[in-house]
């Protein structure tokens, strides 16, 4: 497995086979990077909205995406 900053790394690529690749690999760790954070923001108490501020996207957004998981209410 590529460290992560190999992988931005050849997301700068010229070659469109290594390049792309790595943004699906970058795209991937996104995601597990806003789970873990939402999760742990929801544990501490934020409410959606501050977590949604932070993100750049709306309230509804982020509960639609994380609220069955994170499972608390409001």
């Amino acid at each position: 497995m590529e460290t992560s900053a190999e992988i931005a790394e050849a997301a700068g690529s010229t070659n469109p086979d290594v390049g792309l690749r790595a943004v699906a690999a970058l795209r991937m760790l996104t995601e597990r990077l806003e789970i873990l954070q939402v999760d742990n923001a929801r544990r501490l108490g934020w409410s959606w909205q501050d977590i949604a501020v932070r993100l750049g996207v709306t309230k509804q957004t982020v509960h639609r995406k994380h609220g069955k998981r994170a499972g608390r209410p409001g």
